[in-house]
């Protein structure tokens, strides 16, 4: 390997495992702060506020930091608008509003499912991986893992069952959302794609936040607006736009690798901090998603991604 070639491959190599790191921590605790969050504020409104603020930032950041430019060709638009819609909408929507009747704990678990619906459907496209036969089995295998950690702790609820639904719905609109940005082609640098992805998935938020009469209900308080200041900045600009790196520069497999670490991360502090628990068959349930998504992990794509940042001028939004 030639010295320009091993120079590439270790800064990538450094690259993703601090993307990976960002991604596996900031997001581990964010369903913490959600649950806060969510007890304290209007859903709709501070998912709104925490993704225009974060929007805008980034778009700062991306156009005097790097020189990015703004989106200017309708095509970007259209693929902003859409991955905004899938991204934040969608999935960040469902699953703010989900948390508010689901312990953080089972949140986190039930988006691990996330992994699944990324491996799964990342073989299709043009930039698609075939899974191998262990990988198919770990997503049956996870899926049964699912199963039982919908299996109801006490008395079965309705809005419990609606928020289970919503959070699972919400993994596989993310998972379109990620597999879309994997296959389109943009002018647009990825943080400044990710920056307008934000900004537009707030604006639509923004949209029901005022047509469910939000602003009416909005009490500012000292831990509903620290929850979403941590939202805001460390879960939003800090690790979605690792999370944007990682969709550009590695497989499906190793992307949906934060399934099963932020869930451990966000059970031990729900335990810690809200004292939650889960009940035997969910423990079971939750053994059997880790240990799926590892499986997964390691046998869920015959070879890593070909880094763009090898290939393309590097622009990263890290």
């Amino acid at each position: 390997m030639r010295t320009g070639d091993a120079a590439a491959t270790a800064r990538y190599r450094s690259r993703l495992a601090l993307c990976l790191a960002a991604v596996y921590l900031l997001w581990g605790s964010s369903f913490f702060f959600s649950k806060i969050a969510a007890t304290h504020l209007p859903v709709a409104l501070l998912s709104a506020i925490r993704f225009l603020s974060a929007g805008s930032l980034l778009a700062l950041v991306a156009r005097l930091g790097w020189r990015s430019a703004f989106p200017r060709r309708l095509e970007d638009w259209r693929h902003v608008v859409i991955a905004g819609f899938f991204m934040v909408f969608a999935a960040n929507g469902l699953n703010i509003w989900a948390i508010q009747y689901l312990p953080s704990n089972q949140s986190a678990l039930l988006n691990s499912t996330a992994a699944f619906w990324i491996a799964g459907l990342g073989v299709f496209g043009r930039r698609g991986h075939p899974l191998s036969r262990p990988a198919v089995a770990s997503l049956c295998i996870g899926f049964l893992g699912t199963a039982l950690m919908l299996v109801p702790k006490g008395t079965l609820h309705l809005e419990h069952v609606l928020a289970e639904s919503a959070a699972l719905a919400a993994c596989c609109a993310w998972a379109v959302g990620t597999l879309y940005y994997r296959s389109i082609s943009t002018s647009l640098s990825p943080l400044m794609f990710m920056a307008t992805q934000m900004f537009m998935g707030g604006l639509m938020m923004l949209s029901v936040a005022l047509l469910h009469g939000d602003p009416a209900h909005f009490s500012p308080n000292v831990p509903g607006l620290v929850a979403l200041g941590y939202l805001t900045l460390v879960s939003s600009c800090l690790a979605f736009t690792a999370y944007g790196w990682l969709s550009l520069n590695a497989t499906p497999a190793i992307i949906g690798t934060y399934g099963y670490v932020n869930p451990a991360i966000a059970t031990f502090i729900g335990w810690e901090f809200l004292d939650e628990h889960l009940s035997t068959v969910q423990i079971l349930g939750m053994v059997i998603i880790i240990a799926a998504v590892c499986v997964l992990t390691v046998f869920g794509s015959s070879t890593l991604s070909e880094p763009r940042t090898l290939e393309e001028p590097e622009t990263s939004g890290l």
